[in-house]
């Protein structure tokens, strides 16, 4: 599925849409090149899980992962970049984080240690009025239908 975007403002209202839908156990994997906007689309799905928009959500490039408590539980906003191997990730509580809901940039990095059944959404440069273009798969077909709504709801 696709979803365009026009703004960035979009990217926060479809992360916005999404964090309402994740649930325990669930790993959303964020592709695409630097400046696409995974990291926007991040720090708005953590601020609006935890209630606040204001919430100071830096990017864990340098930690590697960075835990929130929010009302769905404990988020584990991983950045994988600098990442050498998937060995590294036993060092980063990663078997926890399977357990509880996972943020993850950069996932090829952790190879076939991501959970199966992860959401992936790949960003990419859109051209004219579509400032990105979002490509999600990997969830069963009714939970991403629930996520079509989101495009539906812009067209009216």
């Amino acid at each position: 599925m696709d979803v365009h975007l026009s703004s960035q403002q979009q990217t926060v209202l479809l992360a916005r849409h999404l964090a309402d839908m994740v649930r325990q156990g669930d790993c959303v994997a964020l592709q695409g090149e630097m400046g696409a906007g995974k990291s926007t689309f991040a720090r708005a799905l953590i601020r609006h899980m935890a209630g606040d928009e204001a919430l100071e959500v830096p990017s864990p490039t340098f930690a590697l992962v960075q835990p929130y408590e929010t009302k769905a539980g404990t988020v584990f906003h991983y950045d994988l970049w600098r990442l050498s191997g998937p060995d590294e990730l036993y060092e980063l509580s990663w078997d926890d984080a399977c357990e509880s809901i996972m943020l993850v940039e950069w996932p090829d990095r952790a190879e076939d240690m991501l959970p199966a059944g992860a959401l992936h959404l790949t960003f990419a440069q859109g051209t004219g009025e579509e400032a990105r273009i979002v490509t999600l798969h990997g969830w069963p077909e009714e939970r991403l239908k629930a996520l079509s709504s989101f495009s539906e709801g812009r067209r009216g």
